[in-house]
C-alpha cells in the first residue's frame, strides 16, 4: 500500500489545482468527441454523399484546422489565453450544431471548415495555459497526465458514440457541443486568465507580443527543425487512421476486426501511460525521441509482413510504445522551445505540424501504396522513423541549450543595492557609548566590546555583506 501511495504521488502529487481543472476540461471534452469518430459514417449513410465527397467535407474540417491554429496562436498571445480558449469552444460548440442540422453538401461542407478552424483555435490557448500553470520541474508528469485522459476519453467516447448513433446520429452532435460548452466554462471560471506579464521594449504596446513575432519564427532554425522532425513522425504515425484499415481489409479482416485491433492502443496507453514518466526521468530527451522513432518506425513497419488480426495487433501495440515515448517528452521540450511572449504563437505552428500531416498523411500514403504497393508503404513508414532518429540525436544539442538559455532569460531578476557592511550592533553601541577613564598598569581592562568580536563574527561570520533588502526583510 505504501508503494501504491509513494507511486502515485511521485505521478500525481504537487502539481496546481489549476492544472486539475485543464485536466478535468480535457476529459470532459474527449468524452464528448463522438462526431470526429462517427463523421465518415453519418455522412455517407445518413446524409448519403459518395465516398469521394465526404473526404471532401473531412479534408475542409482539415484546412480550417490549419488556419483556427494559426489564427488562434496569434490571439493567444495579444488577446489573452482565456478569451481565446472560450471564443473558440463557444464558435465550435455553434458550429457543432450547425453541422448536425445541415443537409446540402455546400452546408455540410462550410460547416465542417468552420468547425474545423473554431475547435483547432483553442489548441494553442490550451497548451499555453498548461505551460503557464505547470512549473518546468512538474511538466513531464502534467503533459502525460493530460495525455492519459485524452485517451481515456477518447477509448469511452467510441463506446458512447456508438450507443448514441444507435438513436439518433443527432445526438452525437448535441453532446459534443455541449461537453465543449461545460470545458469552456469551467477553464473559464476556474482557471481564468494565465498570460503573465513581459517585459516590453521603449514603443511596444503593452501585453502585446514584439513586431515582427512571424520573422522571429520564421527564423528560429533550431525551433522549425522540431518542428520538421515531428512533421516526419506525424506522417507515419496518422497511417494508422488511413491505410491502417485498408491494409487490413485486403487481408480479409473485416471493419469490426479493425476496430478491435485499434481499440488496443488506447488500452495500453490507458493501462501505461501514467508509468512513463517514472521511466524516462532524468534520461537525455533527445535519446528517448529517438528511441520513440525507431519504436514507431518498427511497429509499422512489421505491417508489411502482417496477415492475420493477431499480427496486427502486435503491431499496434509496439507503434503505441514509440508513441507513449513520444508524447510527453515532444510536450515538454516545445514547452522549454517557446518564449513566454510568443508562447501561443509557437503553441499554433507546432500544432500546425499536425494539421498539414493530417492532409497530407492519407494523400501520400495512398499514392506510395498505388504505385509502389503496400509493402513499399509500410517499410518506407521504417526508413522515415530511422531517419528521425538520427535527426533526434544530430539536433538534441542545440535544442537543450536553447531551452537553458531560454529559462534563463526568463528568470526574475532580482535587484541588489550594493552598501556599505553595517558595523556589528555591539561594535556600533560601543562607539556611542561615553569614553571610559584611562587606567594604567595592572589595572588596565580590556573594553566590553571586544567580547562581540570586533570582526564581525558574531553579527554572522567574518566579511559578510548584506544587502539592504535582505537586511530589510528581517
Amino acid at each position: 500500500m505504501r508503494t501504491v501511495r509513494g507511486w502515485f504521488r511521485d505521478t500525481a502529487g504537487g502539481l496546481p489545482a489549476r492544472f486539475w481543472y485543464l485536466w478535468t476540461g480535457t476529459l470532459i471534452n474527449r468524452l464528448g468527441s463522438f462526431v470526429l469518430v462517427f463523421l465518415a459514417i453519418y455522412l455517407t449513410q445518413e446524409r448519403g454523399f459518395s465516398a469521394s465527397q465526404a473526404g471532401l467535407v473531412i479534408g475542409l474540417w482539415g484546412v480550417g484546422g490549419a488556419v483556427g491554429t494559426t489564427v488562434g496562436g496569434m490571439l493567444t498571445d495579444r488577446w489573452g489565453r482565456r478569451p481565446t480558449l472560450f471564443t473558440a469552444h463557444l464558435g465550435a460548440a455553434t458550429m457543432m450544431l450547425t453541422l448536425g442540422l445541415a443537409r446540402d453538401l455546400w452546408a455540410v461542407a462550410l460547416g465542417a471548415l468552420l468547425l474545423g478552424m473554431f475547435a483547432e483555435a483553442a489548441r494553442p490557448a490550451f497548451g499555453a495555459m498548461m505551460i503557464d500553470v505547470v512549473p518546468a520541474k512538474d511538466r513531464l508528469r502534467a503533459f502525460s497526465l493530460n495525455y492519459w485522459a485524452i485517451n481515456l476519453g477518447f477509448a469511452c467516447a467510441a463506446v458512447l458514440a456508438g450507443l448514441a448513433a444507435q438513436a439518433d446520429y443527432l445526438l452525437l452532435f448535441v453532446v459534443d457541443a455541449a461537453t465543449m460548452l461545460v470545458t469552456a466554462l469551467i477553464i473559464f471560471i476556474k482557471v481564468g486568465e494565465t498570460r503573465s506579464a513581459v517585459t516590453v521594449a521603449p514603443g511596444q504596446a503593452k501585453g502585446k507580443p514584439p513586431a515582427g513575432a512571424l520573422r522571429t519564427i520564421l527564423t528560429d532554425r533550431v525551433f522549425l527543425g522540431f518542428v520538421a522532425l515531428n512533421l516526419l513522425s506525424a506522417l507515419v504515425f496518422l497511417q494508422h487512421i488511413s491505410m491502417l484499415p485498408i491494409a487490413m481489409g485486403d487481408s480479409g479482416l473485416t471493419p469490426a476486426t479493425y476496430g478491435s485491433v485499434i481499440a488496443l492502443n488506447g488500452v495500453l496507453i490507458v493501462v501505461g501511460q501514467l508509468f512513463v514518466p517514472r521511466l524516462i526521468r532524468g534520461r537525455s530527451r533527445s535519446h528517448v525521441l529517438a528511441l520513440a522513432s525507431v519504436v514507431m518506425g518498427v511497429g509499422f513497419g512489421l505491417t508489411a509482413f502482417a496477415d492475420a488480426a493477431w499480427f496486427y495487433g502486435i503491431t499496434v501495440l509496439i507503434w503505441t510504445l514509440g508513441e507513449m515515448l513520444n508524447s510527453p517528452s515532444n510536450a515538454t521540450l516545445i514547452a522549454e522551445l517557446s518564449p513566454a511572449d510568443l508562447r501561443g504563437r509557437y503553441q499554433g505552428v507546432f500544432s500546425l505540424s499536425w494539421q498539414v500531416a493530417g492532409a497530407v498523411a492519407p494523400i501520400l500514403g495512398g499514392l506510395v501504396r498505388e504505385q509502389a504497393g503496400n509493402g513499399a508503404l509500410w517499410l518506407g513508414c521504417a526508413a522515415i522513423g530511422a531517419v528521425t532518429a538520427v535527426a533526434h540525436l544530430v539536433s538534441g544539442p542545440a535544442r537543450e541549450r536553447r531551452a537553458v538559455a531560454l529559462r534563463v532569460a526568463t528568470e526574475p531578476v532580482v535587484p541588489v543595492t550594493a552598501t556599505r557592511t553595517p558595523a556589528p550592533e555591539a561594535a556600533e553601541a560601543a562607539a556611542t557609548a561615553p569614553a571610559l577613564p584611562v587606567r594604567s598598569g595592572a589595572d588596565a581592562a580590556p573594553p566590553a566590546a571586544d567580547s562581540d568580536g570586533a570582526d564581525g563574527s558574531a553579527a554572522g561570520g567574518p566579511g559578510r555583506p548584506r544587502s539592504t533588502e535582505s537586511a530589510g526583510a528581517r
